[in-house]
């Protein structure tokens, strides 16, 4: 709707635009067109040149002869009506035979601001009488009425500024009934374009000026939909064919993990062959442990795994992680150790704490993992900046930087296995994310204090009740 608010604003804006332009250069047009054709006052100058001319010698009137020709040339006549007996006393060689000799006062009154028998006329006042001048007809229009009303003239503002709102006004309706059609076919156009990305199904109607397009609308739309039934059917049929395989895969390897634990606890064996079936019992661990994760991590992926988040203390939740691990710990090969802060009793976060403990589990057992030769593990709750910071660090082989920028990107499982020449972090790294994913947290990872490997599991806090 935004978009369609702005088309159509945009629309209304250029049409204004173009009114006022429009509007505006008409009025510049009729200026320069007005002032071009304004009444002409060089013949009333003339007039009063010749006045100033004439000459009176011997009761006669002269004109100069370079005056004369000048008169001549343009077509132009002149006469002087005498002030007493309104008579001509003077004309030039060129004086039409219609132009009478002797005149009233209504005539002069008239001829002043008219005509001579359809000549333009046009007068100065001579030393004693009136000088006329006559020139071609047709050549001036003489306004002979020149008044207005006052309250014609007063008003001219508000008159010209009404017609213009008018004008403007009209064109604007002009205007929108003209694009009504397109601002309708546009509005659902850009309704279906929005939905494209949120794959929502779409239908619009393929009618009026923009038909075509909605015909392709309604097609990619159709295409989306198909590709996203399809995805998730693929989705499902994958997370289900998971969760097939681990449980089928758990009964017989529970199966080789009790016989081979008997036949480690089996003192009948020889020393070696009990060792094979250690190895054998740990080993089927691993891979338990491997088709558990496996299972997890579809499910997170999926969103089918159950998110059950209370308001927990993630210090109590933590700690219980890292003293399963102690508990484990029988060799002291991988020793536990606790740095949280004596004084921070409580850290609460909204969260699911079974899941977690496992994304503390999971870090911890990759340090074990890929630490053959044994470490010390250092586990640690921390708040900073209105978040509660776990920590899981130890002091083995660690990660160069281009692993560890590889386990910032990877998106997907990395193989695990022992070349601690690249040591690599994978499904238990990829579920911690995804734990924190569904939490609205982030991971961390990078190099630790004690030179080894760090993984920090950053929440945001759960509001108040916070302490130390």
């Amino acid at each position: 709707m935004k978009s369609v608010l702005k088309l159509i604003r945009r629309f209304v804006g250029i049409m204004l635009l173009a009114a006022v332009l429009l509007v505006g250069l008409n009025f510049i047009l009729l200026a320069v067109y007005t002032l071009s054709w304004m009444p002409n006052a060089h013949p009333w100058k003339t007039a009063e040149e010749v006045a100033g001319y004439l000459v009176q010698d011997d009761g006669s009137y002269f004109l100069p002869e370079e005056i004369a020709r000048e008169l001549e040339e343009a077509d132009v006549w002149g006469i002087l009506i005498d002030n007493t007996a309104m008579q001509v006393v003077w004309q030039s060689d060129n004086l039409p035979e219609t132009v009478p000799e002797a005149y009233s006062a209504a005539d002069i009154a008239r001829l002043t601001r008219g005509y001579i028998d359809g000549y333009p006329t046009f007068t100065a006042g001579a030393e004693n009488g009136l000088v006329v001048l006559g020139y071609p007809k047709d050549s001036f229009w003489k306004h002979i009425w020149p008044s207005w009303d006052y309250d014609l003239i007063a008003d001219l503002p508000k008159t010209m500024f009404s017609v213009l709102a008018v004008n403007i006004a009209l064109i604007f309706v002009i205007y929108m009934l003209a694009n009504s059609g397109v601002l309708k076919a546009v509005k659902p156009i850009v309704r279906g374009i929005q939905a494209l990305p949120a794959k929502e199904a779409i239908h619009i109607r393929e009618k009026g000026l923009l038909s075509e397009l909605a015909v392709n609308i309604n097609k990619t739309s159709e295409i989306l939909q198909s590709q996203s039934r399809q995805l998730r059917k693929k989705e499902t049929a994958r997370a289900n064919w998971i969760a097939g395989v681990s449980h089928d895969i758990r009964t017989p390897l529970s199966m080789v993990m009790g016989y081979a634990g008997q036949l480690e606890s089996d003192m009948r064996l020889s020393e070696e062959d009990r060792k094979k079936a250690a190895v054998i019992v740990q080993q089927s661990k691993r891979m338990r442990n491997l088709i558990n994760d496996l299972n997890l991590a579809s499910k997170l992926e999926y969103n089918m795994q159950p998110v059950n988040p209370a308001r927990q203390n993630l210090i109590a939740v933590v700690r219980q992680a890292a003293v399963d691990f102690i508990n484990m710990d029988i060799d002291e090969k991988y020793p536990v150790e606790w740095e949280t802060d004596e004084n921070l009793t409580a850290c609460f976060a909204e969260v699911d704490g079974e899941l977690i403990k496992r994304a503390v589990s999971n870090l911890i057992s990759n340090c074990i993992n890929h630490n053959k030769q044994g470490c010390r593990i250092h586990v640690s709750v921390r708040v900073e900046n209105s978040n509660c910071i776990t920590a899981v660090e130890d002091d083995g082989v660690g990660a160069d930087e281009e692993l560890i920028k590889r386990l910032d990107n990877a998106p997907h499982y990395m193989v695990c296995d022992e070349n601690i020449s690249e040591q690599r972090h994978g499904l238990g790294l990829l579920i911690v994310k995804q734990i924190m994913a569904v939490h609205g947290g982030t991971v961390h990872i990078g190099h630790s204090a004690y030179g080894g490997f760090s993984v920090q599991l950053i929440l945001p806090l759960a509001g108040a009740g916070n302490g130390k």
